[in-house]
């Protein structure tokens, strides 16, 4: 839309680029294993860069752990104890202690791709592609049901998930099938669905901002709309600021979530 507005700009020379194709490079690589295309885009590249940070990142702040840690590991060390302890620890209980490198991972790992929309050179955040938020909502979906059953048994689990006890005998044909929409299908959707649309529209403001930025100040003949300029470019650099701000609260409520679906498998509790 906002490509076919400037370009029926009275503005000559002037295209828009097509703020989807940053979703969409041009892929570097392409090769098929087992019958499946396969294509290494930019943003595969900064998704592997993203990945190697955080392992870099941890094994640099856990390589020579000292009484009065130094600036590195105070860093992870302060990440893995948020995590352990607000919410390993806070939401799943004492039985999720265990399950604090798990979710330190996923947070690290969901805060890199999604710091990565700000880097310059890279600014395109990995997790604005569906597919990652999707493999990131699967792994949480086979975990907290493999966790639920070894805890509770197949058939308990099940029927824990589903059923609910409160709830009128009258009710529980509606409330059934709405339980295992809500718990088989809808909660890993909305889990991906959630950081994916986040980073999505995230980057597309920020693209849009710049977009017009860059209309204004060097390709629009008005003058008016090159004073107006600044504008724009502030607008961005706030909506920047802003979009730290979300980058950090999304990888926070996906690990908060995923502690909270395990918490249920664990307890049993509906």
């Amino acid at each position: 839309m906002l490509a076919a507005v400037l370009a029926d700009s009275p503005a000559p020379g002037f295209e828009a680029p097509d703020p989807a194709h940053e979703f969409n490079p041009t892929p570097l690589a392409e090769f098929s294993l087992a019958g499946i295309d396969f294509a290494i885009t930019r943003i595969t590249l900064i998704n592997w860069l993203a990945c190697a940070l955080v392992i870099f990142f941890l094994v640099a702040a856990s390589r020579r752990p000292k009484i009065v840690p130094g600036k590195l590991q105070f860093a992870g060390e302060s990440i893995y104890g948020f995590i352990r302890g607000g919410i390993a620890r806070d939401v799943i209980g004492p039985d999720g202690i265990k399950f604090a490198p798990f979710l330190a991972t996923f947070f690290m790992f969901i805060l890199a791709n999604n710091i990565m929309g700000i880097v310059p050179f890279a600014q395109i955040p990995p997790t604005s592609k569906f597919a990652i938020p999707l493999f990131l909502a699967a792994i949480v979906y086979i975990t907290y049901i493999a966790v639920g059953i070894k805890r509770q048994g197949l058939g308990t689990y099940f029927k824990n998930l589903v059923y609910v006890a409160d709830a009128p005998m009258a009710l529980q044909p509606l409330m059934i099938p709405l339980e295992i929409f809500q718990k088989l299908v809808s909660r890993p959707f909305t889990l991906a669905v959630r950081l994916f649309a986040n980073m999505f529209a995230g980057h597309l403001l920020l693209v849009v901002f710049m977009l017009g930025t860059t209309y204004m100040l060097f390709t629009a003949d008005d003058w008016q709309l090159k004073v107006l300029s600044p504008a724009p470019f502030v607008m961005s650099i706030a909506m920047t600021f802003f979009e730290i701000l979300v980058q950090v609260l999304q990888a926070y409520v996906f690990t908060l979530l995923t502690a909270t679906y395990l918490q249920e498998s664990l307890s049993g509790e509906h």
